[in-house]
């Protein structure tokens, strides 16, 4: 039986002003690499998240509101109530997420606007 992967990383479709439209991107792009992840919903999840964007753009956009749309795209959901989730969610529940990294940078030309997601599974630290 192979190993289940413990990480994976997405590239982010670029942020268009749509906050819906680009959760919707995410949630494809997501869904193209997420293939042999097992996130449950005991595991505990890190987010490493690189935001790519204009030098125009990057005093505009607030980290938490890009955050939101991609934790809201890991759950499956695409907008309306919490109840409806139209994908299947790759974690189960938000508050599964105990570290998150995220960095707002100006767009390498050969990024081309995308930006990083990592998502692997956190182990806690019980204690210094």
């Amino acid at each position: 039986m192979a190993k289940k992967r413990q990480s994976f990383k997405v590239r982010l479709p670029i942020y268009e002003g749509k906050r819906l439209v680009w959760r919707r991107a995410i949630s494809l792009e997501l869904a193209k690499v997420a293939g042999g992840i097992d996130i449950r919903s005991n595991d505990l999840i890190e987010l490493n998240i690189k935001l790519y964007m204009p030098e125009s753009a990057i005093g505009k956009h607030d980290v938490d509101n890009r955050l939101k749309a991609i934790m809201d795209a890991l759950q499956g959901r695409l907008g309306g109530t919490k109840s409806i989730k139209p994908l299947n969610p790759i974690v189960p529940n938000d508050n599964q997420i105990y570290k998150v990294t995220i960095e707002k940078c100006i767009s390498p030309p050969q990024g081309k606007g995308k930006g990083h997601l990592i998502v692997r599974k956190y182990r806690l630290n019980r204690g210094s």
